[in-house]
């Protein structure tokens, strides 16, 4: 415990004297969130600052070893750093696919090589990764994609196309599944390689959403030489790959259902908005669905941080991430349904300023889309049932 209580006034003393004022409040637009990447143009010098500060300490990806540029935390120390940056509202310095996808898979699966060729632009912001799994007809059944990786010896040449390619337009390198045997069963002869966005023949295209936004685009490639050294794991063994990856991917959505560090909860919100009445919302029927969220939010958030710490301990996410995935993207919907609730009609306010460009209403229709992203909430629920539930 000593050593714990030390390391505690270690991170506090550490992130009082590093962190800028003003990552320490909620994130105003979305210009705000830092993703890092070649083409990154940081929106101040203190969002530079505290990706960079942090980066150098490896704790943008705490539990990550040190040799790959990470924190090298144990369970308890990145529990206490986490607490820590919560405690002053801390934005997270970095949002990453890296951090929160390919990175766990390559350090599971991956060659040495590969690791310390991506781990560490991983950690520090460098590289900003976007995925190619979904198909225009592989969904759902995603091992019926059929972007096909010829082998031609000393590289593979690879046809087809992606579609729903979060950031594609924005990515520097991508990781993405591709047949390399066609002649197999569909959920075998597959393999999960990585390559630069900027490859001769790869191309994308926007997607443009109910919400006027575009952060999915079409990825095309026509005839892309890609490197057989950056395949990650067995070729032919992706599919292995691909399930443990999606598993990351999905406790990754499922952890939108809680608060992000830095956010107003829905009380703050409405007592904002709509003031108090002798100590209390005056509106019975919204009082009581605030509350009602405000705690499954809190159960939800205590479960995740369980389930992580028996990972960390050993244990296997499995299934488990299927279950965090459906009830976070729930909890989320509802939180903007709630959300919309407290500005009335003005809520609905689609331009102009006084809406933040309808911040709010375009935030409320994107989150329709939490239940769809990641494989469908219909799909969720069959692996609860079968996985878990044993039905």
């Amino acid at each position: 415990m000593s050593e714990q209580n030390q390391f505690k006034t270690d991170v506090r003393e550490w992130l009082e004297a590093n962190c800028p004022e003003s990552m320490r409040s909620p994130y105003l637009s979305e210009a705000d969130i830092c993703w890092g990447g070649l083409d990154w143009q940081f929106q101040s010098e203190d969002q530079e600052q505290w990706l960079r500060r942090m980066a150098q300490k490896g704790w943008t990806a705490p539990s990550w070893p040190l040799e790959y540029g990470g924190g090298g935390l144990n369970r308890e120390q990145a529990k206490i750093l986490k607490q820590e940056l919560d405690r002053i509202n801390a934005r997270s310095p970095l949002y990453s696919f890296g951090i929160s996808m390919i990175g766990p898979a390559l350090l599971k699966y991956g060659s040495e090589e590969l690791r310390q060729q991506h781990l560490p632009p991983i950690v520090r912001g460098e590289i900003r990764w976007a995925q190619g799994y979904s198909e225009p007809n592989a969904g759902s059944d995603l091992a019926s994609l059929q972007a096909r990786a010829e082998d031609m010896g000393d590289h593979y040449r690879v046809n087809g196309s992606k579609i729903w390619t979060s950031y594609g337009d924005k990515g520097d390198w991508m990781f993405a599944l591709f047949r390399t045997d066609a002649g197999s069963p569909k959920h075998q002869g597959i393999s999960l390689i990585l390559f630069d966005m900027k490859t001769p023949g790869v191309s994308t295209r926007p997607i443009q959403l109910i919400s006027g936004k575009s952060p999915f685009t079409e990825t095309f490639f026509e005839d892309v030489r890609m490197e057989k050294n950056q395949v990650v794991g067995e070729p032919n063994q992706g599919w292995t790959i691909a399930k443990y990856l999606l598993t990351h991917e999905r406790e990754m959505i499922g952890a939108s259902g809680n608060l992000q560090s830095g956010a107003e909860s829905l009380s703050e919100t409405a007592i904002k908005k709509l003031g108090l009445d002798n100590g209390q919302l005056s509106n019975p029927v919204l009082r009581s669905d605030i509350a009602r969220f405000e705690i499954d939010e809190v159960c939800h958030q205590l479960t995740m941080e369980r389930a992580r710490d028996e990972v960390k301990a050993g244990a296997s996410l499995g299934p488990s991430a299927s279950m965090f995935k459906y009830y976070g993207t729930e909890l989320n919907k509802r939180r903007y349904e709630l959300l919309m609730s407290l500005g009335s009609v003005n809520a609905l306010a689609w331009a102009g300023t006084d809406s933040a460009a309808g911040q709010l209403p375009r935030r409320w229709l994107r989150s329709k889309g939490n239940s769809i992203e990641g494989g469908t909430s219909e799909i969720q629920l069959n692996i609860v049932a079968k996985r878990i539930l044993g039905l």
